[in-house]
């Protein structure tokens, strides 16, 4: 067995109906809180209004920044970072799915550190903390609220890369399956493959240690038993529950073991053409697993069975039928990546994500890459 390290201090409240412990957790931090959140859905929802009334009962004034976007810029975080330090806030309230999640995680750290974001990312400049952050996930995909990660696209360059610092682990985060039930199906169907894959990828990774190994295949298998049951039937509460849990789990597995291939040749792609995350996962990894069976078949087998196979033989006949059962069967090309696409992400993928392909079981060549970005579209 290799030696390992396992560190991730954060604070998991668990449970139906927890979204009522916001304002307490945040008066924890001071008087003063910003809430990140997207344009729409927690408005529509209702759980933007309902986190205000929680925490003005706490006495916690409240200043809203509602402009975090899918696959967050730069950008975006610098002029949340500017409002949080002008209104003085004390906490940072992530509200709301992956990106918004990670985006508040980027917005508190950048309250307390100057500069270009992607000069911390790239290692040009250390930080030096971040705001205490409290994260509602309302999507059961990224795993953020269990992590030390935030996942940013820079404007100009399209690089899509993932901040990294324990100082944006959440000082709590909310897990309240209640809030994922208002997904609609697509976007269940994508973030539940991304919470999927988190989890394959954190088993098959070459940094994979005995605790990241026990949350990732209980990850699968919650999954595995429970996104179709959920995807076809909402009123499985037991459902729900399940996959929300493995979105968590498969969060804290990558905090540790990392990602793989997959996540690393799709980053590229959606941060060129802002596809959904999910969706770019759902091309690629078939196709990126195809070519790697051979190099894991102990673990790909364990992968099939969780998810209702047999074998490592049958294990990528598996997820393309899971895939078809949940409405997610797609190709690089329908999400609008081009042809003369190829040749820039296979350079990005090397330039920006050499970490994730190296951490695969199989560990590509340019050329590889660039014929699974050409298989895939």
């Amino acid at each position: 067995m290799n030696d390992f390290q396992y560190y991730l201090p954060v604070n998991l409240i668990f449970g139906r109906g927890k979204t009522e412990l916001l304002g307490k957790e945040a008066a924890k931090y001071g008087k003063r809180a910003m809430i990140v959140t997207g344009r729409s859905s927690t408005k529509e929802s209702g759980l933007l209004d309902r986190a205000l009334t929680l925490l003005k009962k706490e006495g916690i004034e409240t200043v809203v920044f509602d402009k975090a976007e899918p696959n967050p810029l730069a950008s975006t975080v610098k002029e949340g970072a500017e409002t949080a330090k002008k209104n003085k806030c004390s906490v940072i309230i992530g509200l709301g799915g992956g990106s918004i999640m990670d985006c508040s995680k980027a917005v508190a750290f950048s309250a307390c550190n100057d500069g270009n974001i992607f000069d911390f990312i790239y290692g040009k400049k250390k930080g030096t903390g971040a705001l205490p952050l409290i994260l509602v996930p309302t999507t059961c995909g990224t795993g953020s609220e269990g992590n030390s990660f935030a996942v940013l696209t820079d404007d100009a360059s399209k690089d899509k890369k993932s901040l990294r610092d324990h100082a944006v682990i959440a000082k709590a985060s909310i897990i309240d399956p209640e809030l994922m039930e208002t997904m609609p199906k697509p976007v269940l169907a994508s973030v539940g493959f991304d919470a999927l894959c988190h989890c394959m990828e954190a088993y098959l990774s070459r940094t994979c240690c005995p605790v990241t190994e026990l949350l990732a295949l209980e990850g699968i298998r919650l999954i595995g038993e429970n996104l179709v049951n959920v995807y076809e039937d909402y009123s499985d509460k037991d459902g729900w529950d399940s996959i929300t849990l493995a979105s968590t789990f498969g969060g804290m597995a990558i905090n540790q073991a990392g990602v793989a291939a997959p996540h690393g040749l799709e980053h590229p792609a959606s941060g060129l053409r802002n596809i959904t995350h999910g969706r770019g996962l759902a091309a690629l990894t078939p196709v990126v697993y195809a070519r790697s069976v051979a190099a894991a078949p102990v673990k790909f087998a364990r992968i099939s069975s969780l998810l209702g196979g047999r074998s490592e033989k049958d294990c990528v006949k598996v997820i393309r039928r899971l895939l078809k059962w949940i409405g997610l069967e797609t190709s690089l090309s329908a999400e609008g990546v081009k042809a003369e696409d190829v040749e820039w992400m296979t350079e990005n993928a090397f330039r920006v994500s050499s970490a994730s392909i190296k951490n695969h079981p199989k560990v590509f060549t340019k050329e590889e890459v660039k014929a699974i970005y050409k298989e895939a579209l």
